[in-house]
């Protein structure tokens, strides 16, 4: 049996502290509601110069080390940014950058390395395209072929795609896994072609290959694959932690002003149980978010710790997003009810790079 490391002290340095209170501060700032839905109306998704700012403020090259150009914090650094990017639900390719610079951390040579993070660093973008129209949420179920140096398939939920200066791309290269980096300026053969996700602050594109050439292919696919898919789950939940906070603010909120039969609808215990529950969810996930960052920190096996993060902040977050609906009435469901904005999110998260379920069942493997 797989031996599983279910151990470990649940860290938070001086320096994680002091990013989460900056980045906090920051997205409840920059980022109202009011300006949330504005985003969502706009061709990109996000504002370049938000994107600069947190450029600026050095959590582009968080998870990068010092000496490719980035602060060598590591990617639970990068954690203390998604959960309040996600507790405002802020659009930005932050996440999708993280999961570029993670597969070619891992995955790339010191050259490729050199070339690509000390850009990511100064501000460029990137994303990765990994899934494809078979479904599941296996990365080493591959389909698109690299024949000759050029893509042939194509791939769907490619966040950000439409912004982004490259693209990892896994493919199959006479049956060998492969990843490849793709430039933006070699995808204007291709076809970008925005879908329609029940999430509406992401931009995701479904993304035909005919012949698009390979910049450069990664010399250990398997490794980069495993590094993307630990930072995604774990950026997921971080960001599915914030939005518990997020959501959790607008019940309490909607609880202690609404009148029913004389007396605030808070104090009703068919109301304030739930909102309990809620609140449960949220430490709960966080918990596991950090302690799975701690364990990735030091070094040691995280992976059943980032199963389990996942599977907690996908239902804990569904759960919150329903009851935020359910509480509101029938003005839950209207577009003017910011509880719909934070449902569509938790609906979103909760299927990416697999549901509860699924990631119940490979804790199961490592587990039994």
């Amino acid at each position: 049996m797989a031996q599983v490391n279910l151990k470990g002290t649940m860290t938070f340095s001086d320096e994680q502290a002091m990013l989460l209170d900056t980045a906090t501060d920051y997205f409840r700032d920059k980022f109202p509601m009011a300006y949330v839905r504005d985003q969502m109306l706009s061709s990109s998704g996000y504002e370049q110069t938000r994107w600069d700012e947190m450029v600026a403020l050095g959590w582009s090259g968080l998870a990068i080390p010092e000496e490719f150009g980035g602060s060598g914090l590591g990617l639970a650094a990068a954690v203390t940014i998604a959960e309040p990017m996600g507790r405002a639900l802020a659009a930005t390719p932050f996440l999708s950058t993280q999961l570029f610079v993670q597969g070619m951390l891992h995955g790339g040579s010191v050259d490729q390395k050199n070339a690509y993070l000390s850009q990511i660093a100064e501000g460029k973008i990137g994303t990765v395209a990994l899934f494809e129209d078979s479904g599941g949420w296996d990365l080493t179920d591959v389909g698109v072929e690299l024949i000759d140096g050029r893509l042939k398939g194509a791939k769907t939920f490619v966040v950000d795609a439409g912004v982004a200066d490259w693209v990892l791309v896994s493919a199959r290269r006479d049956g060998e896994l492969v990843v490849v980096v793709v430039n933006k300026a070699d995808l204007t053969g291709s076809t970008l072609e925005r879908e329609v996700v029940i999430d509406e602050t992401r931009r995701s594109y479904r993304l035909s290959f005919n012949g698009t050439p390979a910049a450069e292919v990664l010399g250990d696919a398997s490794t980069a694959l495993n590094a993307i898919r630990n930072a995604a789950l774990l950026l997921i939940a971080a960001e599915s932690g914030g939005g518990i906070a997020g959501v959790l603010n607008v019940v309490v909120e909607y609880l202690t002003t609404r009148t029913a039969f004389g007396k605030k609808i808070g104090g009703f215990q068919g109301l304030k149980h739930p909102t309990v529950d809620i609140l449960i969810g949220l430490e709960r996930t966080r918990s596991h978010v950090y302690h799975a960052a701690s364990l990735l920190d030091a070094g040691e096996d995280a992976q059943a710790a980032i199963h389990m993060a996942k599977a907690e902040a996908s239902d804990s977050f569904a759960f919150a997003g329903d009851r935020a609906i359910q509480f509101h009435g029938g003005f839950g469901f209207t577009w003017d009810c910011d509880a719909q904005m934070y449902l569509r999110r938790a609906l979103w998260s909760q299927y990416s790079f697999g549901d509860a379920a699924y990631h119940r069942k490979q804790l199961a493997a490592l587990l039994l």
